[in-house]
């Protein structure tokens, strides 16, 4: 099952006037599979063993026969020879169109957490499920600055392919269901878009999405060396770094950290490497990338009593340029806002495609202030907006921080 083109929708639960309009339950009961489509909306949970994650490398297109072969070498490296104990995890597999969830059973706690678009191969054997997420290798420098890729070198790249092993009496269901999740993820995308399924091929929307550039300037921002800098920093043991990190937002290109605010003459500001604005990728060799805020605010105070401190930043300014393209009213915007805030984004939509984030403020609309506008406005303007929308955002935390709504707590 190759789930690479599949298309999620991040999901609120908020009573919020919604900029993309939608039935998010229509018509979606002949979707084969062993699950309700309502239910995959909100999710399902299986019981499972969690044996272990192990790495390949894998050609971008490999056949079904080459795809199963990989998870067969999978679960030969990740299980116990006969005869030998099998390390294993109680865990609750969630399921939903959105995201595949791993729980340690007892505690809750979140061991894995990947959006549904990455997953790339499911396969079940017996009782073992083979869950499989890929992500590219980073291109050699030498490529950084090339505009067009050539399709043929492009099929030959090797992809990192993570691969999880979990058993279970219900392999087959499980490997069934995530199957069907993708199915009414990609139906719940269209229907969301003003798009009829049954009237419309993927191949018709893709070729209408792909007139457009994901991430805004992101990718050409984020490719460029002079914008990706290890930093040190000095400090005295036992001293904090002296910074407030928030999220960049759901939608980012890579989602991780983002210094809010500096600490008057803490060690982050006396170093003057460092500015609001500055996404964290790393921090000592350990990458935040797509690390809860939490866990990456836990490392960050891990550090109180080391003296010296390598990060590898990105530097961004503190305000994020959106451009939408919007040809006409037919096309929904696909997001959702909340007294300014974005609040849901519709995955692979104009708004993505254009730099919207989840948990950002809007600051501005096509040049207009709008950090004092009413909700219903807000929602007036953007619904009637064709053509290039022009919006300045900012994550929302920062702004209570940099408008003194909020007292900083450094770390």
């Amino acid at each position: 099952m190759d789930a690479e083109e599949s298309n999620v929708e991040e999901d609120y639960e908020m009573n919020i006037s919604k900029i993309m309009i939608h039935s998010r339950f229509i018509d979606m009961l002949g979707i084969p599979g062993p699950c309700d489509p309502e239910d995959l909306i909100d999710g399902i949970i299986f019981a499972a063993n969690y044996l272990g994650s192990t790495q390949l490398l894998s050609d971008k297109t490999p056949s079904k026969n080459i795809r199963m072969m990989q998870a067969q070498e999978a679960v030969s490296r990740i299980k116990a020879s006969e005869g030998e104990p099998q390390p294993m995890t109680e865990v609750d597999l969630f399921i939903s169109t959105q995201r595949i969830k791993v729980l340690n059973a007892d505690s809750q706690e979140t061991m894995m957490d990947h959006p549904l678009r990455t997953i790339s191969y499911i396969a079940d054997i017996g009782n073992i499920v083979v869950l499989m997420a890929r992500r590219r290798m980073p291109r050699p420098d030498s490529q950084e600055n090339v505009e067009a890729s050539d399709p043929e070198q492009d099929s030959k790249r090797q992809y990192k392919m993570i691969c999880h092993v979990f058993e279970s009496e219900d392999a087959q269901l499980i490997a069934q269901s995530i199957g069907q999740a993708f199915s009414v993820a990609y139906q719940e995308f269209l229907r969301a878009n003003g798009i009829n399924p049954e009237d419309l091929s993927q191949k018709e929307y893709s070729d209408l999405l792909n007139t457009q550039d994901m991430y805004n300037d992101d990718l050409i921002h984020f490719s460029k060396s002079e914008n990706c800098k290890d930093v040190f920093i000095e400090k005295a043991k036992g001293e904090i770094l002296g910074v407030v990190i928030v999220e960049s937002g759901w939608g980012s290109i890579l989602p991780t950290v983002i210094i809010a605010n500096m600490m008057h003459a803490g060690p982050a500001e006396r170093s003057g490497r460092l500015n609001i604005g500055d996404q964290i990728m790393s921090i000592n060799g350990t990458s935040l990338v797509g690390l809860p805020l939490s866990t990456c605010q836990s490392i960050i105070k891990g550090l109180k009593n080391q003296s010296r401190i390598k990060m590898n930043i990105v530097r961004c300014p503190p305000v994020t340029t959106v451009l939408i393209r919007r040809p006409d009213l037919r096309y929904q915007l696909g997001f959702s806002v909340q007294n300014g805030i974005i609040c849901s984004l519709m995955r692979g939509g104009i708004a993505e495609r254009g730099g919207v984030r989840v948990g950002h403020r809007i600051i501005e609309i096509n040049s207009q202030s709008v950090v004092a506008t009413p909700h219903e406005k807000i929602v007036h303007i953007l619904s009637n907006a064709v053509g290039e929308i022009h919006m300045k955002t900012m994550p929302a935390a920062m702004y209570r921080l940099l408008t003194a709504q909020e007292q900083p707590v450094y770390i």
